[in-house]
């Protein structure tokens, strides 16, 4: 090596090690030791499904973690309260929620360090999480999981949905996974027909209660033990490991059910 490139190489570098080739696969390879990415999710939740109501908003998940095909883990929750006026639910990877609800806590720990007066609303907690969604998606390392933000604010129900990419809208109902193809529809319905500043908290938590029965029926990754948050001005209240009544008697309409 010249002595130009021995100065301008930084000490205990070896470029031999940087730009390492090997053979994976039959595939050559560089950097074949580099940390790798979340490209095939193990442990993952289905549905998250959300409505707004007269005075709230609602949301619901089941509980089942499911590895790969393998129902599980039975008791797992996809909903982290963030703060008094804002719950988040999530579809996907298990593992990529737990690192994501840790680097909320810590936002909330920071803020209440600060004691400023302050509090993160539901839309700057949508702004965040969007930001970071997407930014990871550049970095080619996103979060694999839908996102379901769900708050009150300035007695206004907030309502929000981001995928792992950092795509969002905000609505009147949000569905993710096999709920916007089962749930979706009837929820729509229900708005639709009374209107979200009409439907009452009792008649918008029954629904999701149906909503969850029926993709208990029909998920193949869903599972008859769900939680449902409804956020108001009193703040966020969770009701953990909940059911709904079955009755698989009505498989037998189903053509082809022996």
């Amino acid at each position: 090596m010249s002595s130009f490139s021995s100065a301008c190489q930084p000490a205990g570098l070896d470029p031999a090690a940087l730009f390492q080739t090997k053979f994976v696969d039959g595939k050559m390879t560089i950097n074949a030791d580099a940390k790798t990415r979340t490209l095939h999710p193990v442990t993952t939740g289905t549905s998250v499904i959300g409505m707004k109501f007269d005075g709230g908003v609602a949301i619901a998940a089941d509980m089942l973690g499911s590895y790969g095909s393998l129902a599980r883990y039975p008791g797992i929750s996809r909903m982290v309260k963030i703060n008094d006026t804002t719950v988040l639910g999530a579809s996907g990877d298990i593992a990529d929620l737990e690192a994501l609800k840790e680097e909320l806590q810590s936002m909330m720990i920071q803020n209440k360090i600060e004691d400023d007066g302050h509090e993160y609303t539901p839309e700057a907690i949508f702004a965040f999480l969007r930001m970071l969604m997407y930014h990871r998606r550049n970095k080619f390392d996103p979060l694999w999981n839908i996102l379901v933000v769900a708050g009150y604010n300035k007695d206004t129900p907030f309502l929000g949905y981001i995928d792992k990419i950092g795509s969002a809208y905000v609505d009147d109902s949000i569905t993710t996974g096999y709920g916007s193809h089962m749930a979706r529809p009837l929820i729509r319905k229900a708005l639709d027909t009374q209107g979200a500043e009409k439907l009452s908290k009792v008649d918008a938590v029954k629904l999701l209660i149906d909503c969850m029965k029926i993709l208990y029926y029909r998920d193949a990754r869903a599972i008859n033990k769900f939680e449902i948050a409804v956020v108001t001005s009193e703040g966020v209240t969770i009701e953990t490991e909940m059911s709904a009544d079955t009755n698989w008697e009505i498989a037998h309409m189903i053509q082809g059910y022996e």
